[in-house]
């Protein structure tokens, strides 16, 4: 059982709290579904004292929990904090030790939007990268010079600490925390339950402290920016290794080592990231968008696409096009018809 809990102060956004937990919810309802064994998610609030939290919204959520007792927990939500957040700051200084106390263990400790002053305040983001809400940035520098901020970066991780800009943001990081504890398949469909166009992978927005090592393998680099470049080509492995002076197994060696995948995992995932685009930005046939990729097979392309995305290019297309607006039709001129 992946247990998680979320922190609860009268100036928390809702949708910071309940937003994420619904994520972890469908994902390990959508797990139970392939295997009764998989691992289900327990949901608690904590606050101050058990009971109702009136929020600034008006919603009253009831917390189970003290702060001071959600010791063992798997991941603890620090919601988003609405205008300045420096009163819940002061209402919850008693918090720091229970927070220092998690973070040192192996609790995945996510602050939402302004929620990381809380951390910032404990210290423990001395020394470490972190992001906040656009709007609170120059507050945030200048309060918390010991803090490594990243302005350009909506999600930052060190360690088990984990910072993200947005309520949006949340979400893309719940469903990388997904695909860690339930898998590719799990992540991809839950992705596409709650917003089929995802902004950006947790690996494309995150600003990691400590990334993985191996992903300074110049080989595996110059071979990723070559397969980057050549991504309309019927690519063999054996050309790739051939080409960069290696064999076959030791291209695959060393790929899996920095990557996680083997080099036609890692390429298949770079085509179905492209064809994304492609299908949401252009009105190009999906055949088309298939050729661009190096794919001589539609079939194959649109299974392989349902594979990594969980929905066929036809229904991704009419999904995220369903959510863009087009500028309003200009007035007719007088006398036209």
């Amino acid at each position: 059982m992946h247990r998680v809990a979320a922190l609860l102060y009268p100036q928390a956004l809702a949708t910071s709290i309940t937003l994420p937990l619904e994520i972890l919810q469908a994902a390990a309802q959508s797990a139970r579904t392939r295997s009764r064994h998989s691992p289900g998610v327990s949901s608690v609030l904590a606050a101050d004292q058990p009971g109702p939290v009136r929020l600034f919204s008006g919603i009253t959520l009831e917390a189970t929990h003290r702060v001071e007792d959600l010791a063992g927990i798997d991941l603890l939500i620090v919601p988003a904090i609405w205008r300045n957040p420096q009163s819940v700051v002061t209402s919850t200084c008693a918090w720091q030790p229970a927070l220092q106390s998690l973070a040192a263990g192996e609790t995945l400790v996510c602050a939402v939007g302004t929620g990381a002053t809380l951390l910032a305040a404990s210290g423990l983001l001395d020394g470490r990268p972190a992001t906040t809400h656009w709007n609170y940035l120059d507050e945030f520098a200048a309060r918390y010079p010991q803090v490594q901020l990243k302005t350009r970066h909506l999600i930052t991780q060190s360690d088990n600490l984990y910072c993200v800009g947005s309520v949006n943001s949340i979400a893309d990081l719940m469903v990388h925390i997904v695909e860690q504890w339930y898998g590719h398949g799990i992540a991809r469909a839950v992705e596409n339950q709650f917003s089929p166009e995802i902004r950006r992978p947790f690996r494309a927005a995150a600003y990691q402290k400590d990334e993985d090592p191996s992903h300074h393998d110049e080989l595996v680099v110059e071979a990723q920016q070559w397969l980057r470049d050549n991504l309309g080509r019927a690519i063999s492995i054996g050309e790739l290794a051939e080409r960069f002076g290696v064999s076959s197994r030791t291209l695959n060696r060393r790929f899996r080592q920095a990557t996680g995948h083997s080099p036609q995992q890692w390429l298949q995932r770079l085509r179905v990231s492209e064809a994304r685009d492609l299908l949401r930005r252009s009105n190009l046939p999906i055949s088309d968008i298939a050729w661009q990729l190096g794919f001589q097979d539609v079939s194959h392309f649109g299974k392989l696409f349902r594979a990594q995305a969980g929905i066929t290019p036809g229904r991704y297309r009419e999904a995220v096009r369903g959510k863009l607006f087009g500028p309003e039709p200009a007035p007719l001129a007088a006398g036209s018809a």
